[in-house]
């Protein structure tokens, strides 16, 4: 099969890049609106940009021409918390992806708990396993559809104490989701452990 690109209306183009592109990681990112309300969206085009200092990425789409209320939070206030989900909050996930009005927070309306974050205004959730404050950085938009590319510096790392060995995040006890098309999320199959390729070589 062929699909010429330049044929593909945004839409389309969407639901063939994200059934290509998989699986991907999610970033749960909570923000705080207008009146100091606490909005919850999770995002699966998400990914690190730098390790120092560490940057991560997050692309916002729209809905028609309106921005999703996580990009212009951001933009307002600058700071945010991107969380790493396991698969006890897949639920919580898919459900704070719903179309809630501006003003109803997500955290409210599904019952999760919040902490003071230490080095921004805006909360973070308590459950789950990794929480990174955020401060904005840059934001650059892309293509027709101006997505915005959000990154941000973190501030400030909270993980559970379980999942560090040696400076390194122990995936299979993080247990992470990660979506794929549509509706669908996957969970670690099989874990295959592969010799360093930066050891030193022995001539």
């Amino acid at each position: 099969m062929r699909i010429l690109a330049s044929e593909l209306p945004a839409e389309r183009s969407y639901r063939l890049i994200t059934g290509l592109v998989v699986p991907r990681p999610i970033a749960w990112v909570t923000s705080l609106n207008d009146d100091g309300q606490v909005n919850l969206a999770p995002f699966s085009a998400f990914t690190f940009v730098s390790p120092k200092p560490p940057l991560m990425g997050i692309s916002v789409g729209r809905k028609g021409s309106i921005y999703k209320d996580t990009a212009h939070n951001i933009l307002r206030r600058e700071e945010y918390v991107i969380h790493i989900g396991d698969a006890s909050l897949m639920e919580a996930i898919h459900e704070s992806s719903r179309e809630f009005p501006a003003q109803v927070s997500e955290v409210s309306e599904l019952g999760l708990n919040i902490s003071p974050s230490e080095q921004v205004s805006v909360p973070r959730l308590t459950a789950p396993p990794v929480a990174m404050e955020c401060k904005l950085r840059h934001c650059i938009e892309f293509g027709d559809t101006r997505s915005r590319f959000l990154v941000g510096e973190v501030l400030l790392f909270h993980i559970r104490d379980d999942l560090l060995r040696d400076g390194k995040v122990e995936t299979k006890a993080l247990d992470p989701i990660a979506r794929i098309a549509g509706p669908n999320y996957a969970r670690l199959g099989e874990i295959v452990t592969m010799k360093s390729v930066f050891q030193t070589v022995k001539t």
